[in-house]
């Protein structure tokens, strides 16, 4: 006796699904902004900010004295080096869309992309 773990519908269940998450990814990387400045973040204040557009390198100076630095080139954002133990944040490699981010907690480091901004925008208007 053969048993089966699949039936036909099964199997063409499984294939849509891929196929529909497959799309669902192109859509989404095709369709991310490539952002503009970078903005340096320590210990959630504003630092610094940078143009993507221009070639930089800069030594950010993290909590307790850590540091890392940060190097923009080609329009790409990444970390070349940090003080913290275990480098994953120099290992998140290279940002350019706005939205994204490389984050350094032993040195409470945040750095982001974001796009153009035009006028503020609120989420919500209290009082």
């Amino acid at each position: 006796m053969i048993k089966r773990y699949f039936t036909k519908n099964d199997i063409l269940l499984i294939i849509g699904m891929l196929i529909a998450s497959g799309l669902l990814m192109l859509i989404l990387l095709l369709s991310q902004e490539r952002g503009s400045t970078v903005v340096i973040s320590v210990d959630g204040k504003d630092v610094k900010s940078f143009s993507l557009d221009e070639d930089t390198r800069f030594v950010i100076d993290g909590y307790h004295g850590g540091n890392n630095v940060l190097v923009i080139e080609n329009g790409e954002a990444y970390l070349e080096s940090a003080s913290c133990p275990d480098k994953l944040c120099v290992n998140m490699g290279k940002i350019s869309k706005v939205g994204q981010s490389i984050i350094c907690l032993p040195n409470k480091v945040v750095i982001e992309i974001r796009g153009k901004e035009s006028e503020e925008e609120y989420d919500a208007v209290v009082g």
